[in-house]
């Protein structure tokens, strides 16, 4: 019998030991239920050629063409990947609404003894109750805003508090992206509804009870949207400020970014979509030290004329509530070290 779950809590706690994800690689790219493995029952290209065939021709020979291909894959699929199973394993399988895929290969499974069950409404299913947490219901946490200008070591210090025994929510790695217009990582973001499983997990698995640490964003991480339940609390949530110098921020911005900083020609197409919100003397500017390969410069440069005045506008316009206002020093380890400790102190009082 198919498996009905009411909402994502349940289906989270499904019980099963293996969740599969019958459906197309692209399809499992794009987005899947945490945790599941993909053992497509028809290719990419196969999944094209059968929807092809069901539009364009005969949904008989379309539906012919599935079973056979979807039998033959599953067969080889439980010749391999699946050999080392023992009779009481218990798989649960799901594709992109419940049908044909994941019954067919279910029913195989369950032919040879094992004790599969299926998702009803599959991946759709999944998908609607992943929206409804984050789109359409309060989440129940307490955020505190870890709030400061670029350069401030913000993720690092999440990372610390998160070692230090703090509940964390890190936006920044859920999104694969640092945050800012050169914040771009060596791998792609997650697709959007990628971002939204990946958070809408790590959300499950806090306790409501205790507070939550997120890094002050915008409404997006990148290319990836906050949900609105999740940006509506951010905005409110009252902010701790963390403080460093110029001097110390550029040290710690230039360390950090060297990977970006050292692609002269990534530099200036990104930094080439400020044309028109920025002066052009000041990109040319910026143009003259990537080619000095000054990256120190740029960076303090890129503080002063687009970071810290962006951030003072973002602040003028969704300023919070400030809590507390931390020194970061030199922002040396033992200073890292000292803040983390001095946030966590603070997220036991709220």
């Amino acid at each position: 019998m198919p498996n009905r779950y009411e909402t994502l809590q349940d289906m989270m706690a499904h019980g099963y030991d293996t969740v599969i994800d019958v459906r197309s690689p692209a399809e499992f790219a794009e987005d899947h239920i945490p945790g599941a493995i993909n053992l497509p029952v028809l290719s990419n290209a196969e999944r094209a050629e059968v929807g092809t065939i069901y539009v364009q021709d005969s949904p008989f020979k379309a539906r012919k063409l599935g079973a056979a291909l979807v039998f033959r894959n599953a067969a080889n699929t439980i010749e391999t990947s699946l050999s080392h199973h023992e009779g009481g394993w218990r798989p649960l399988v799901y594709c992109w609404r419940g049908g044909q895929r994941s019954g067919s290969f279910s029913w195989m499974l369950s032919q040879i003894g094992w004790r599969a069950g299926l998702v009803e409404g599959g991946y759709q299913s999944y998908r609607r109750l992943v929206y409804s947490y984050l789109y359409d219901q309060e989440l129940p946490f307490r955020l505190i805003a870890l709030d400061g200008y670029t350069g401030s070591a913000k993720t690092e210090l999440l990372q610390r508090v998160r070692g230090l025994g703090g509940q964390v929510l890190d936006l920044e790695g859920l999104a694969n992206h640092r945050g800012s217009l050169l914040g771009g990582m060596a791998q792609p973001q997650p697709s959007q509804k990628g971002f939204e499983s990946a958070l809408a997990q790590a959300l499950l698995q806090m306790d409501p009870a205790r507070p939550v640490l997120v890094e002050a964003e915008s409404s997006k991480v990148g290319e990836r949207i906050i949900p609105p339940s999740l940006w509506r609390a951010m905005k409110q949530a009252p902010r701790v400020e963390v403080q460093a110098s110029a001097e110390a921020r550029c040290r710690y911005l230039t360390q950090a970014y060297d990977d970006i900083l050292s692609d002269g020609d990534m530099l200036r197409e990104k930094l080439g979509y400020l044309r028109g919100h920025r002066a052009n003397a000041v990109i040319d500017h910026w143009f003259d030290l990537i080619a000095d390969g000054d990256k120190a410069a740029l960076t303090l440069a890129l503080m002063q004329d687009h970071y810290d005045p962006a951030y003072q506008k973002s602040r003028r316009i969704n300023g919070a509530a400030s809590i507390a206002d931390l020194d970061l020093g030199q922002m040396a380890e033992v200073d890292l070290d000292r803040v983390a400790q001095q946030i966590c102190d603070l997220l036991q009082t709220r």
